[in-house]
């Protein structure tokens, strides 16, 4: 599903025009993004959660050369699937 089926999707199930699903998705979507961004955790429940997780730095190879080459420390977003998630998911 893209974001624009995902937009279709919430207007058809609401009372919302196309443009009030769009503003709407985008809002839900940037105040996760802002959120993570400060290192927060946004937790819907039955759904999941979205985390910050710093990844160690590491050795990795050049895919090209092969040569070893440092992987620097990251902080990436997370997300852990909450239960009525998983168990729908598993009835499909």
């Amino acid at each position: 599903m893209t974001k624009s089926q995902l937009i279709d999707a919430v207007a058809a199930r609401t009372d919302l025009t196309r443009r009030q699903a769009a503003d709407a998705v985008d809002a839900a979507l940037e105040t996760i993004e802002d959120v993570l961004g400060r290192g927060g955790d946004v937790a819907l429940a039955g759904f999941g959660k979205f985390s910050v997780a710093e990844r160690a730095a590491r050795q990795g190879q050049h895919p090209r050369t092969g040569a070893a080459m440092e992987i620097p420390a990251a902080r990436v977003p997370k997300f852990t699937a909450g239960s009525k998630l998983k168990q729908s998911v598993r009835q499909q």
